[in-house]
């Protein structure tokens, strides 16, 4: 699994990539189907169920950083749904802006890449990587990992 944490002085990111050995649409039906996500998902979890991605309509998640923690409450908005390729949501705070890239790329019939980025943008980031980095980096390799297994039936 790759992953990198963007350098100071530049939009902060954070970044992680893993192979997967299923077929992209049942990679993307694993992600895509927020109800399902308590059966791999340990980063992300959907507070409502029933409502369903749709670009620029709001939904309801919570994430835990670590196993340990509880979970943080947050509202994202939906920018760009494009099936079996891409989901990007942003959640915009005064003075703090957090914006989520799932893409999926295919190799071959049975093989996607998978890739997670998180950037970060406002006057507030400063004073929130400081302790956000580390562990939502941890967050997104475990949902990376967790993503690989369950789509690979394993």
């Amino acid at each position: 699994m790759r992953e990198w944490i963007g350098p100071a002085g530049i939009m902060p990111s954070l970044y992680a990539e893993i192979e997967i050995n299923a077929p992209q649409s049942v990679v993307w039906q694993a992600l895509i189907r927020k109800e399902n996500w308590l059966k791999w998902n340990t980063f992300l979890y959907d507070r409502n169920p029933k409502i369903p991605f749709v670009q620029g309509k709001k939904v309801y998640l919570s994430l835990k950083r670590l196993r340990e923690e509880t979970e943080t409450e947050f509202e994202p908005r939906i920018l760009l749904l494009q099936p079996e390729v891409c989901l990007r949501w942003v959640y915009a705070a005064p003075g703090f802006r957090s914006e989520h890239l799932f893409e999926l790329q295919q190799i071959d019939r049975h093989r996607v890449k998978y890739l997670h980025q998180e950037t970060w943008s406002g006057i507030m980031t400063p004073f929130f990587l400081s302790f956000l980095r580390k562990d939502e980096q941890q967050g997104l390799r475990r949902m990376a990992r967790e993503l690989k297994y369950y789509s690979e039936g394993d």
